[in-house]
């Protein structure tokens, strides 16, 4: 049985300059009406099953915190119909810091979040006019401070790195204003050139140049050696913690556990069939309200897959792979160029170099294995 679900909202003011997820910018947010094909949704594919206990919800996007408190309040008593959560369970919502303010925030920690993900990306306020952010650097710090003063005590900080070299941002000055907000969690993304964004469009015309590997690698070593000695443990590829402030919903994805995906564009996974909505907002929504299965394909996992997907996802993570036998020559030379280490559990971990060359440390063991 599930024992995680995630709600795609897909709503934002204006698309980033480097976003190519499911979106639908609103100037309005259809509330009412997204929420009513959420509960078309649940309806159509769980209503004949009885409530089924979760670990974690999470709210992602888009930008949930369009929703405002009120909508999120409902969203969650929707999921909470068929999927209550579990006493001392995870509920995270994404949030942009222009939209945290008391009222929401304490209509959010009501219904029970308790986790809140802020879209900081930068302090740096030139470079959040670049990426076609509507927030300042202010909105963070107030942001912070709003969710601080209303109870939810665990909060998570994103930051972009490896931006085009032209825009000069200060990494470390970036990194020294978030550690200043002490945050309990930090997710760390690096910059992604998708031609079909604007981002994309820049760099085909030559008006942006994509970070080099060199520069990448630079800077994710960097975020590597300023935020562990502040306690952030680098417990996954883009992830650091506080010590139990790891992301229990996330975490989920790493370890293969199954788990229910609403919302357009959302995937979910019952253990052995990997599941997908239409991606369109407008498509998944007619499906809904229409009362079909707004499923749009799915994968049955062969046991190949299963394979390479159970070492990718654990070389991943701090948790490591079991090294098998006649394992030892593959990773003894990766060993030796300090991108993996084997510890007395036997189990593999890569370092923050290794983690750097994860496709392709996965994809030798993978191989390995399937000789």
């Amino acid at each position: 049985m599930p024992r995680h679900v995630y709600l795609h909202v897909p709503f934002c003011a204006r698309r980033c300059s480097y976003c190519d997820f499911s979106i639908a910018v609103r100037r309005d947010v259809p509330v009412d009406e997204y929420l009513a094909a959420l509960d078309a949704e649940l309806t159509i594919r769980f209503g004949a099953t009885s409530p089924t206990e979760v670990d974690t919800i999470y709210l992602g996007g888009g930008t949930p915190s369009r929703l405002g408190g009120a909508g999120v309040a409902r969203a969650v008593t929707l999921i909470e119909r068929h999927f209550p959560l579990a006493r001392g369970g995870e509920l995270t919502i994404e949030a942009n810091p222009e939209d945290v303010d008391g009222s929401a925030i304490d209509a959010w920690a009501a219904a029970g979040v308790n986790r809140l993900s802020l879209g900081s990306q930068t302090f740096d306020d030139r470079v959040l006019e670049w990426m076609h952010r509507t927030h300042d650097s202010s909105a963070i710090e107030r942001a912070v401070a709003a969710a601080r003063a209303s109870g939810i005590g665990n909060l998570s900080l994103d930051l972009i790195f490896a931006l085009p070299a032209e825009l000069r941002r200060d990494f470390a000055r970036d990194i020294e204003r978030l550690l200043a907000l002490a945050p309990d969690h930090v997710s760390l993304y690096g910059l992604t050139v998708e031609s079909a964004t604007p981002l994309g469009r820049w760099v085909a015309r030559g008006d942006a140049v994509e970070r080099t590997e060199e520069g990448y690698e630079a800077e994710f070593l960097a975020a590597h050696d300023l935020l562990t000695p502040a306690g952030l443990e680098h417990y996954e590829v883009s992830n650091y913690a506080l010590v139990g402030r790891r992301s229990r919903h996330n975490s989920a994805y790493w370890t293969g556990v199954p788990y229910v995906g609403l919302g357009p564009a959302a995937h979910g996974f019952d253990g052995s069939i990997r599941r997908w909505n239409a991606r369109a907002y407008s498509a998944w929504r007619d499906l809904t309200l229409a009362g079909s299965d707004p499923l749009e394909g799915e994968e049955r996992l062969t046991e190949a897959n299963r394979s390479a997907e159970s070492v990718y996802l654990a070389l991943r993570s701090d948790r490591g792979l079991a090294v098998l036998s006649g394992e030892r020559d593959v990773v003894a030379s990766w060993e030796v160029a300090g991108w993996v280490t084997v510890g007395d559990d036997g189990r593999l971990r890569c370092t923050p170099l290794g983690w750097l060359r994860l496709d392709a440390l996965a994809a030798a063991l993978t191989h390995s294995r399937s000789r």
